[in-house]
C-alpha cells in the first residue's frame, strides 16, 4: 500500500468528538501519515456546552509553516475543517501552494454554515475569503447552506433535482473542480451525497436518521479523505464516507448520555474492511 502523508488543518475541541478529535484517528485508520495543524484549541465543541475555553493559534501559523518549509517537509494532500478567521484562509492558500508534492490533491470542507445560516463568529467577508479556497480546491465538501453562501443561490429548504443543479452548475461556475454535495435528499425515508466530476454527476442515495447527531460532518469529511487517499474514486469515497457515518450514528442514538458526538471509534474495523 502506498503510505501517504496529509496535513489536516481544523480545530482541536479536547471534548467532544468532533473536528481534529475524530480526523486524526479516522484518518490513521485509513493507513495515512497524519499530521495536524491546530488552527484553535477549546475546551469542548460549542454546541450544547457553556463556558468553554477558547484559544486562538491564528498567530502560531506562519511560524509552523516557516519551519516546515526549512525542514522542506512536503505533504500528499491537504484537507481543511473549521477554520476561524479570513487570516487563517490566506495562510492555507500559502501552504497549498507551497507544502504539496508533485502529485498533490487539496480538499477543503468549507465548514462555516448550515440550516440556512453562518456559524457564529462568520460574517459576509469570510465567504468571500473562503470562496477563494474553495474555488481553487481540487475536492470541496460543502452542504447545501455552504453551496449557496458559495454561490449566492438562495437557500431553500425545500427543493427537487433542478435546484441541485443549478447549484452545482454555480459551483462550477466559481471553478468548483470537484463536488462532493452533503445531505441531499428528495425524500423524508432517504438522503444522500451528489458527486460532480467535471460534468460527470451520480448520487449515492441511503437511509435518512430523523435525529441529528454533533460532528457527524467531521466524522463524514474525514472518511471520505481517507478512502480518496486510499485510492478510491470520488463516488466511492462519498459512499464508504456515508455508510461510515451511519452506523455511527446508528452506534450512539440510544444512549441519551452521549448527545455531544457520535461513538465512532468502536465502528472503525467496518471503515477498515471498506477501504480494505
Amino acid at each position: 500500500m502506498d503510505y501517504k502523508r496529509v496535513l489536516t488543518v481544523q480545530d482541536i475541541s479536547c471534548f467532544g468528538q468532533c473536528s481534529l478529535t475524530v480526523a486524526l484517528p479516522i484518518l490513521s485508520a485509513a493507513g495515512l501519515e497524519t499530521c495536524i495543524l491546530p488552527s484553535a484549541v477549546l475546551s469542548t465543541h460549542t454546541a450544547g456546552f457553556s463556558g468553554y475555553t477558547f484559544r486562538d493559534l491564528t498567530a502560531d501559523i506562519p511560524a509552523i509553516t516557516a519551519h516546515w518549509k526549512k525542514e522542506n517537509i512536503k505533504f500528499d494532500a491537504i484537507y481543511t475543517g473549521y477554520l476561524g478567521s479570513a487570516e487563517q484562509i490566506g495562510y492555507v492558500m500559502d501552504m497549498i501552494r507551497t507544502l504539496g508534492k508533485e502529485k498533490f490533491v487539496s480538499i477543503v470542507d468549507p465548514a462555516m454554515a448550515d440550516y440556512g445560516k453562518l456559524y457564529p463568529g462568520f460574517d459576509a467577508a469570510f465567504v468571500e475569503e473562503m470562496k477563494k479556497l474553495a474555488f481553487s480546491a481540487d475536492i470541496i465538501l460543502p452542504n447545501i447552506t455552504e453551496a449557496c453562501f458559495l454561490t449566492g443561490c438562495e437557500y431553500n429548504e425545500k427543493y427537487d433535482s433542478s435546484y441541485i443543479d443549478e447549484l452545482l452548475a454555480k459551483l462550477r461556475e466559481g471553478g468548483a473542480k470537484t463536488v462532493i454535495l452533503t445531505g441531499v435528499s428528495y425524500s423524508d425515508a432517504t438522503t444522500g451525497v451528489v458527486v460532480l466530476e467535471g460534468e460527470n454527476k451520480q448520487y449515492y442515495e441511503h437511509r435518512k436518521i430523523p435525529k441529528g447527531s454533533h460532528g457527524t460532518g467531521d466524522v463524514y469529511a474525514a472518511a471520505f479523505v481517507g478512502a480518496y487517499l486510499r485510492g478510491k474514486t470520488a463516488y466511492e469515497s462519498a459512499g464508504i464516507a456515508a455508510e461510515y457515518t451511519v452506523r455511527c450514528i446508528e452506534n450512539t442514538i440510544d444512549d441519551a448520555s452521549h448527545w455531544y458526538g457520535v461513538k465512532f471509534e468502536p465502528v472503525l474495523p467496518y471503515f477498515i474492511g471498506q477501504l480494505n
